[in-house]
């Protein structure tokens, strides 16, 4: 009886010490990139904040990532692998990931999935983004007093309604401080390939631009602007400081770790839920990196002050009277674009030139 009670007792301490070795498994958060750790922008941001969730959680996460992965079927194909490694929480952080990160998703509904910059949701998918526009609006307001030849260029990725919106504000904000403003695209139909996007900038150049601005994520437009010299820059997704004060004068940065940190809380805790996050200047998901003496004293407190309004919500960067490029009405006097219309912006406003790819 004693043999059987010794047993017994093992046998249940040791199914205790089984339990109290799985609740202490850490939770695997997984990242898919598009573009490599170290590509001076929206990758390398993306990658600050899983490092600054490692440093936030210690030994409770564990987390994995793949980087330069494309997007279409090769997407689904790293998705699913990051799945069946075992990871609990999987974030996607490319616009053309969605329809992948949905097919996976389905298939396995007990995995937890956060979708940047998409709009498809399912009950274990969230979607999440900034609102990178207010910071195009700031980079609008300095490249309108910075430029000289009234020839502002832009480096496009894609024609989704991020990438169109922020062209908008920015041609908006510039042409509010100087209306002899003209912009030039130049489509590169990617997020990351240096060379297509120093190509870019060059081309820009030569049709006069002495402003670059670009929604493509490494710093090759930046470094063409320094070797053309008399050519302003601003950079995108991360400070790029290294090409401050010149020509890079200011930056959009995106600030992802907060978002991260709290997400993989929820997912610990047992209270992660489907969300749609659209967050801005205010909580501090899109930052104005510092803005050089290169610029004037006067037009740095402006852009300063404009970013105060949009962070406090005095001010929307589309507010009316704004009309669509064909001339039609959009915003009347006072009036403010609603978040349905920013989602699916596919226009250009007013004196904006040239057509949207489809």
């Amino acid at each position: 009886m004693n043999i059987l009670k010794t047993l017994a007792a093992g046998t249940a301490l040791a199914v205790g010490l089984a339990g109290a070795a799985q609740a202490q498994d850490p939770t695997k958060v997984g990242f898919i990139y598009v573009g490599p750790v170290g590509d001076g922008g929206w990758t390398y941001e993306h990658n600050q904040g899983r490092l600054a969730l490692e440093e936030h959680f210690g030994d409770k996460v564990e987390t994995i990532y793949q980087e330069s992965v494309p997007e279409g079927a090769d997407a689904e194909r790293a998705i699913t692998q990051m799945v069946l490694s075992g990871a609990d929480l999987i974030f996607t952080t490319s616009f053309g990931y969605m329809d992948a990160t949905v097919a996976v998703a389905e298939k396995f509904p007990d995995v937890k999935f956060e979708h940047a910059t998409g709009y498809k949701t399912a009950d274990n998918l969230s979607v999440y983004s900034a609102r990178f526009y207010e910071g195009r609006a700031v980079q609008g307001t300095i490249a309108g007093h910075m430029t000289e030849s009234n020839i502002i260029g832009y480096i496009a990725s894609f024609p989704i309604p991020e990438v169109i919106r922020g062209i908008n504000a920015a041609y908006i904000h510039a042409r509010k401080v100087n209306p002899d403003v003209q912009f030039k695209i130049v489509w590169a139909y990617t997020w990351f390939d240096p060379a297509k996007e120093a190509d870019a900038a060059k081309a820009l150049i030569e049709q006069g631009a002495d402003v670059v601005l670009q929604h493509t994520d490494s710093t090759a437009p930046q470094a063409a602007a320094a070797e053309a010299g008399n050519v302003y820059t601003f950079g995108q997704a991360s400070d790029m400081a290294d090409y401050a004060p010149l020509p890079r004068i200011s930056s959009i940065i995106d600030n992802w770790a907060p978002y991260y940190i709290a997400r993989t809380q929820a997912a610990i805790d047992g209270t992660w839920e489907s969300v749609n996050t659209w967050d801005g200047i205010a909580p501090g998901m899109v930052g104005i990196g510092e803005i050089t003496d290169a610029v004037p004293a006067e037009v740095k407190a402006e852009a300063l002050a404009l970013k105060d309004a949009i962070a406090s919500g005095a001010y929307h960067p589309f507010t009316g009277p704004l009309k669509k490029q064909d001339g039609s009405d959009w915003l009347a006097e006072g009036d403010v674009a609603d978040d349905g219309t920013l989602a699916g912006m596919d226009f250009y406003v007013e004196g904006l030139e040239g057509e949207i790819p489809n």
